[in-house]
């Protein structure tokens, strides 16, 4: 009963708040709809300093990527573009702290929480 009530929250949550993205590994690219979320996080350096910040994350369906050309789990320099008008930011994918760089988003594993870093805007 939980894993239905989570599959038909993560359809709304796809279908209302969700926007296209370009998930995009070497020269294979695909279009997949994305939340927009954050995380936000503390590492220490070792020597008593912290440093907290905070990155952008997109949570997308775990069977849209798996059943896309890309067909495998996110990692490690994949990128996803945003276009947001006349501009699209590229976001790579990266690690928080020891931590892949992403994370199921739910206990039933329906959603991926992907954590990325904005490294190029594109007028």
């Amino acid at each position: 009963m939980l894993q239905r009530g989570q599959s038909w929250l993560s359809a709304k949550l796809t279908k209302h708040a969700s926007r296209p993205v370009v998930y995009q590994r070497d020269e294979v690219s695909v279009e997949i709809p994305a939340t927009i979320g954050k995380s936000e996080y503390e590492q220490d350096d070792g020597e008593g300093v912290i440093t907290r910040a905070q990155v952008r994350d997109f949570l997308i369906n775990t069977k849209d990527l798996l059943s896309s050309e890309i067909a495998t789990w996110p990692r490690r320099g994949d990128r996803i573009l945003e276009t947001d008008g006349d501009t699209t930011f590229v976001y790579e994918l990266m690690s928080i702290g020891n931590e892949p760089p992403w994370r199921y988003s739910d206990p039933f594993r329906i959603k991926l929480r992907i954590h990325t870093k904005l490294v190029d805007t594109i007028s």
